[in-house]
């Protein structure tokens, strides 16, 4: 096939970030659905969720023990009467009478706090002997208290559009009473796999062929993304057929492609989105594993229209695969899930065990972070490589080696970034 060369455009790390950053700014999430509640679970809000009330809803106790007036407590102990009780559930009109002078009411946790008293005093500090209370120590107006509404006003936002939903954002909606929720749909990203040494995982593989794990491990990390992965056919090192599969990609909102983005004779992924017009924002980054990683868009002209597809050339060793989803097509996939843009940050850890590396590349490095309650370290596992799946397979993170370290001593705090 002939076509023009492609301009090399390596970036470093955090340009090449910050490019797919501002692109996954710009682009619309597509339609929306409405699921039910438990359903809702992974996915992004479509529209916000508004306080049907104010929460809480009543002045309300957050510790057993007795709701008092303090300005009853300046000098102490003192002995309060004791009017009533009230627990968690009780209904309005059931609690005492507003505390007066001199006067206390048995409270539970949770529970709504009589009119006149400003605080509530634990349980552990009273003394209780038949309706009369000893109060051992002094407490402050608003003291194991929470006011109406402190949380949130009737009709305030609780939880925006664009947030991705996890445990304690399906709480607040049921709490507000919403049994489904309009969420965007999940975007289709197409996989596509290439190279004549894969072949599929149900096959047989010849002395010098492969099987296709990449396709699953992106599927994985696609779900967990928010998206719905579109396993393709194998590409095989021939233009015409790539092509015509790179075009049915193309047709989901999303492209991934492992393999044949590198510098070798049948490396054809470029040449082909180069004779379609692509647009290539970049065709590398120094990062160790995935430096000849590629970001571009397409869409039947130059410059691309505004309908046009992002794609993503990622390289075809495993563990080059795994790290630069992650590092570059998660914000993109994110966006077009609706997701709002998160910046990437890592974790900090101590090094367990000395690092020496050349310089020149950041590095992401299987990893091992172990230990107990704040108590933990991280050291490198043995990897032959970014086609080491096993290596990852154990890893639970990867070391963050900036592009001019090339030793780093055991003891010292390195970034992390969990998988």
């Amino acid at each position: 096939m002939s076509s023009a060369p492609i301009p090399s455009t390596i970036l470093s790390f955090e340009d090449a970030r910050h490019l797919v950053e501002q692109h996954a700014s710009r682009v619309q999430p597509g339609g929306t659905e409405v699921v039910e509640l438990l359903a809702a679970g992974g996915r992004v809000l479509a529209e916000p969720v508004l306080a049907d009330r104010d929460i809480p809803p009543f002045a309300r106790s957050t510790r057993d023990g007795y709701a008092v007036r303090s300005a009853d407590l300046v000098e102490l102990p003192v002995r309060l009467n004791v009017i009533g009780e009230i627990k968690a559930g009780e209904r309005l009109e059931r609690i005492p009478c507003s505390i007066e002078p001199g006067q206390a009411a048995a409270i539970m946790t949770g529970a709504p706090a009589p009119d006149g008293a400003d605080a509530v005093v634990m349980v552990e500090f009273t003394a209780r002997e038949g309706d009369r209370v000893e109060i051992q120590k002094g407490i402050a107006a608003g003291d194991n208290i929470v006011p109406r509404g402190a949380e949130a006003r009737q009709g305030a936002v609780l939880l925006d559009r664009g947030l991705r939903l996890n445990d304690a954002g399906v709480a607040l909606a049921a709490s507000a009473g919403k049994t489904k929720l309009a969420v965007y749909k999940r975007p289709r990203v197409a996989l596509l796999t290439t190279g004549d040494e894969i072949v599929e995982i149900r096959s047989r593989p010849g002395p010098t062929q492969i099987r296709n794990s990449n396709s699953y491990s992106l599927a994985v990390q696609i779900q967990a993304a928010g998206g719905e992965a579109v396993l393709l056919p194998i590409a095989p090192d021939e233009p015409k057929a790539l092509r015509e599969l790179i075009e049915q990609g193309l047709q989901s909102d999303l492209l991934l492609m492992t393999g044949g983005v590198s510098m070798g004779r049948y490396d054809l992924v470029e040449p082909v989105l180069a004779e379609m017009q692509a647009e290539f924002f970049f065709t590398g980054a120094k990062i160790q594993p995935g430096r000849p990683v590629v970001f571009g868009r397409c869409g039947g002209g130059a410059p691309a229209r505004e309908d046009a597809k992002y794609f993503f050339g990622l390289p075809g060793n495993p563990i080059s695969t795994m790290v630069t989803f992650e590092l570059f097509a998660r914000p993109m996939l994110e966006a077009l899930a609706g997701q709002s843009p998160s910046k990437l940050m890592f974790l900090h850890a101590l090094l367990k065990k000395e690092i020496r590396v050349k310089t020149g590349l950041k590095r992401f490095l299987p990893a091992i972070l172990s230990g107990e309650f704040s108590d933990c370290g991280v050291e490198l596992l043995r990897w032959q490589g970014s086609g080491d799946i096993a290596a990852t397979a154990r890893a639970n993170c990867y070391i963050v080696i900036p592009n001019d370290r090339e030793y780093i001593a055991a003891g010292e705090w390195v970034a992390v970034m969990m998988r």
